[in-house]
């Protein structure tokens, strides 16, 4: 599935500048890292959380909370800074209800209508790889402009995780022949 001409207008019409990035299927931010050999604080993470709010009904409201990959989304973090009553994850359903693709929401607020809590620490980064709404596809956007743009609510929404990328597959397929070669000379030796 390829990024949505819809999205891309969107993105036009706002004056966010984007690259995008092809990549095989992956349904993570972590996964999009491992993929494109990029550093998990250049990967942006997008999750749709339930925020109860004082002033607002008890069905709560929807935000698109937006972290570096290499972070942990922190609800308290979210409520103290909002002062809620409450926050959460939103659920697979209430995703499909709003038609955002679980795994590969964008964090562009205005497109979906919500409002964006942005991460401080992506600041940081000039550039991050952003959910393009495609498995198959990523867009490389200024987070900057993400954060004017967008007029995101800026905070501190995560803690950093210690989560590392694995190392490159043509070295774990070298250990894995060796392994089966070790292996057929032992069966030989045996046989004898």
């Amino acid at each position: 599935m390829a990024v949505a001409k819809p999205l891309l207008k969107y993105l036009d019409k706002a004056e966010i500048k984007y690259e995008i990035v092809p990549h095989k299927k992956v349904y993570t931010a972590y996964d999009l890292a491992q993929t494109l050999g990029e550093k998990l604080d250049g990967i942006a993470k997008t999750l749709l959380v339930k925020v109860e709010l004082p002033k607002v009904d008890k069905k709560g409201k929807h935000f698109i909370l937006v972290i570096p990959a290499s972070y942990r989304a922190n609800f308290q973090k979210i409520k103290k800074q909002l002062k809620a009553k409450k926050v959460e994850m939103a659920v697979e359903k209430t995703l499909k209800k709003m038609k955002l693709n679980p795994g590969a929401i964008t964090p562009f607020g205005g497109y979906h209508k919500l409002e964006i809590l942005l991460d401080k620490a992506l600041l940081k980064t000039k550039q991050a790889l952003v959910s393009a709404g495609a498995h198959t596809e990523a867009l490389r956007v200024r987070m900057n402009d993400l954060h004017v743009k967008e007029g995101a609510t800026l905070g501190q929404f995560g803690d950093k995780a210690k989560l590392k990328l694995q190392k490159a597959v043509k070295k774990a397929k070298k250990v894995a022949k060796k392994t089966v070669k070790k292996a057929k000379k032992a069966l030989k030796k045996k046989k004898r």
